[in-house]
């Protein structure tokens, strides 16, 4: 795609970045078959070539002020990225959109319920603290979510009933591996999952340690940064990525685990984030080098035998971060193959269940259309369990689903001498 950015406005490394990735994009059209708003609202600005478009227009022109269509479209993306795994020509979609987004709040003045909005889930969301007191605070009104409307009636559905106390999984210390010491790593917490579903940081550990891997929760190590660069907030998404390095960069470990595939993609991807930033660009390239999702590195050791039967049918959810943001397709699938399970694929399995991290709290009526349209499509698997990778996808699906809904690693866990997710009652 020809563009027209002024040598001033190239000495910006984040507009040189974006007007390369601009010109990469050859027109093809391939990106809207598997975009999912597209799929949905078939409208070309609701594609990534016609994202392209809005967004090469708007960074083109920063004198013009941004147009209430610009944002509206934007906004609709879901990051789910899986418009770069069709991309023949490699445009890089994510790292323009996130762009994009920070030059939206930078140059857009939100009507003040949605700043306010926008900005209390970047102030809330990073910490299990905050969060835990925002979900004590709204279970008086849960029972109200299937009669209020809008984005309050979707913050209520999700909103489990009771959160989670705080869990030995997040605090800060190390997990002695049961035995011989085979390996070391560094295991994200994160953030909105420890108020969600501890069960899956708990799992993780006993699954590792049982299997001789040592766990190390560092002290500092909290939010990936990822709800903040989605928001546009990309300052406070900079600053817990610095966090997060600093937090890591001195242990001996062989690898820097998450079992949010959303926070793997953004863990990866810090080398990009902070490459302009001398104190951090060296140490970030390599923690992005030592990131791996927890299935991709149970592929690389030898898992017990199942102790318990198995043999459930489960239908695979491969979240949007995993497939598309991190490559990772085959190994959890294969992961509960060895430990008995029937795996069934899920039609349509490249698009996207409208989670997106604060997506389903954003545009809820998009994400629970293609919430129904997962579920419809796992429906036809005839499925006991549903398992992902994913809190936000396991939250998204369970607010409707008819059959559990729980993590990949949780079901290693039981079938290598854990206890019974509770999710399967």
């Amino acid at each position: 795609m020809q563009t027209s950015f002024s040598p001033a406005q190239l000495a910006d490394p984040e507009t040189a970045e974006s007007a390369g990735i601009v010109r990469k994009c050859v027109h093809c059209g391939f990106c809207t078959a598997t975009c999912p708003t597209y799929v949905l609202l078939g409208d070309e600005l609701d594609s990534p070539r016609g994202r392209i478009y809005l967004i090469k227009d708007m960074l083109e022109h920063p004198e013009q002020p941004v147009m209430d269509a610009h944002v509206r479209h934007v906004d609709r993306c879901l990051s789910c990225l899986s418009c770069m795994t069709t991309c023949p020509s490699g445009v890089h979609f994510g790292h323009l959109v996130d762009h994009a987004r920070s030059h939206i709040e930078r140059h857009y003045r939100r009507p003040l319920p949605e700043r306010l909005l926008r900005a209390a889930l970047g102030w809330l969301l990073p910490s299990p603290f905050r969060f835990r007191l925002a979900l004590i605070a709204a279970m008086p009104l849960r029972w109200l979510g299937g009669a209020v409307p809008g984005r309050l009636g979707a913050m209520l559905r999700l909103a489990p009933a009771a959160p989670h106390p705080p869990s030995a999984a997040e605090r800060p210390q190390i997990f002695a591996a049961a035995g011989v010491r085979r390996g070391r790593v560094a295991l994200l917490a994160g953030c909105v999952q420890n108020a969600l579903a501890p069960a899956i940081n708990e799992a993780t550990i006993r699954l590792l340690t049982r299997h001789g891997i040592e766990v190390v929760v560092a002290e500092g190590a909290g939010c990936c940064g990822a709800l903040n660069l989605h928001l546009g907030q990309e300052d406070q998404a900079r600053a817990l990525a610095r966090r997060n390095i600093a937090a890591w960069r001195d242990l001996e470990i062989d690898a820097i685990l998450s079992n949010a595939s959303g926070c793997g993609t953004m863990v990866k991807d810090y080398g990009h984030l902070l490459r302009e930033e001398p104190a951090y660009a060296a140490d970030a390239a390599r923690i992005s080098a030592r990131a791996r999702d927890i299935s991709e590195y149970l592929a690389g050791i030898e898992l017990s035998a199942p102790v318990i039967a198995t043999g459930q049918r489960v239908a695979y959810h491969s979240a949007c971060s995993l497939q598309h943001g991190q490559g990772v397709r085959e190994q959890p699938k294969q992961l509960l193959q060895r430990m008995g399970f029937a795996v069934a694929d899920v039609p349509e399995g490249h698009l996207c269940c409208g989670s997106a991290g604060s997506y389903n709290l954003l545009q809820p009526e998009i994400a629970a259309a293609l919430r129904d349209r997962k579920l419809a499509a796992i429906a036809t698997t005839g499925a006991e369990l549903v398992a992902a990778g994913n809190i936000g996808c396991i939250t998204q699906l369970g607010s409707a689903a008819d059959r559990p809904v729980l993590h990949t690693v949780e079901l290693l866990d039981w079938a290598t001498g854990g206890p019974r997710p509770a999710s399967l009652g």
